[in-house]
């Protein structure tokens, strides 16, 4: 999906995700407009809370999805904490929905998000994938 052109002020710029180095640019590779807010939320999602030292708070704890099965409580509830850590982390979108899809591979599960870039009004979407298990140990 190719993603909207915004003069890089106006939604913010900040370093790529994974941070990456650019030989023509002589620097690190920045991300800017709608990317830079689709990498802000996959870096929110897949950390922890209490995992940064200096902001234990930031993060979002998705780890009710490890033992429970995705029942319609479950799906709200973390619908809920993806929903608060989005509005406390991350002001320059607004949440209109959270979705889940289980995936037919055992350990993984799609969260949708569905979003308002506040400042363009431009509705989007994020499908992030979350993985119960690591790679080595399918």
């Amino acid at each position: 999906m190719e993603e909207p052109v915004h003069h890089p002020g106006f939604l913010g710029t900040g370093w790529s995700f994974p941070p990456e180095f650019s030989k023509t640019e002589r620097g690190l590779r920045l991300s800017a407009g709608a990317l830079d807010i689709r990498e802000s939320l996959r870096i929110l999602l897949s950390t922890t809370q209490g995992e940064r030292i200096f902001d234990i708070h930031y993060g979002c704890d998705l780890s009710a999805l490890l033992y429970e099965s995705l029942t319609l409580s479950v799906r709200t509830t973390l619908a809920e904490k993806i929903q608060r850590a989005i509005t406390l982390h991350e002001p320059r979108i607004k949440v209109e929905h959270v979705d889940f899809e289980p995936n037919t591979l055992e350990g993984l599960v799609y969260i949708h998000v569905t979003y308002i870039i506040r400042s363009t009004n431009t509705r989007t979407n994020m499908v992030f994938p979350y993985y119960l298990k690591e790679g080595t140990e399918l």
